[in-house]
């Protein structure tokens, strides 16, 4: 499956390092155990052009692609971060719209809910960020119309599909840093398997987290 990742100046770095590490180490797993089989995902970076993006805290990222011209994908990640500059990006919102018609899933990362509210494919579902900006999310969904229910209380959350006349798409969306990894592994476990998702987790050594903070992999 082909995953791309949205960057854009003042990304957080671990909003897209984070399932940039899940997703790759799931497919270098796979490759050690069959140096024949085919890697479950293939990672794409796109930005709004190929200069490099200077994410939160100065770190300079060269993106693979331009957004517009992106290659067709099956997953889509929108991280967080500062995103004013986005959320005023001419044509942004119509290419996460129609991402969305082609897409097996689409998931947020903290503030990159904002940028999926914006485009208005959270109206009449639920969906949750990070802790400081639930308020100013609802508020924003209020101010526009849109019937968001913003969810309190848990890591991510998976809304009602995005249904279209050629498939579903999923969504999904999830408040800060750890939270993301969270939803990466359970996106390798929906997309590829729980095993694959739990041994992820342990060559990261991290502690995998359910939505409502059940560990469903502990590192001791």
């Amino acid at each position: 499956m082909r995953l791309g990742i949205y960057l854009f100046d003042e990304v957080e770095v671990l909003d897209f390092a984070g399932p940039f590490e899940v997703f790759n180490t799931a497919s270098r797993l796979v490759h050690r155990a069959d140096p024949q089989a085919a890697p479950p995902f293939e990672v794409l970076t796109l930005a709004p052009s190929l200069a490099p993006v200077r994410a939160r805290g100065g770190l300079l990222v060269t993106p693979q692609h331009v957004f517009s011209e992106a290659p067709p994908l099956d997953l889509l990640i929108v991280p967080g971060g500062v995103v004013t500059a986005e959320l005023a990006r001419p044509g942004l919102s119509d290419w996460l719209v129609r991402q969305s018609l082609q897409l097996k899933a689409l998931a947020s990362i903290c503030t990159g809910a904002f940028l999926l509210e914006k485009a208005g494919l959270l109206n009449e579902r639920e969906a949750t960020t990070h802790w400081e900006d639930l308020e100013d999310l609802q508020a924003v969904s209020q101010a526009s119309g849109s019937l968001l229910r913003v969810v309190v209380h848990q890591r991510w959350v998976e809304a009602r599909p995005w249904v279209h006349h050629g498939g579903r798409c999923r969504l999904f969306s999830s408040a800060g840093i750890s939270a993301g990894i969270d939803l990466s592994l359970h996106l390798v476990a929906e997309f590829a398997s729980v095993d694959l998702a739990r041994r992820t987790a342990r060559q990261m050594d991290y502690e995998w987290r359910a939505a409502n903070g059940t560990v469903l992999h502990t590192v001791l």
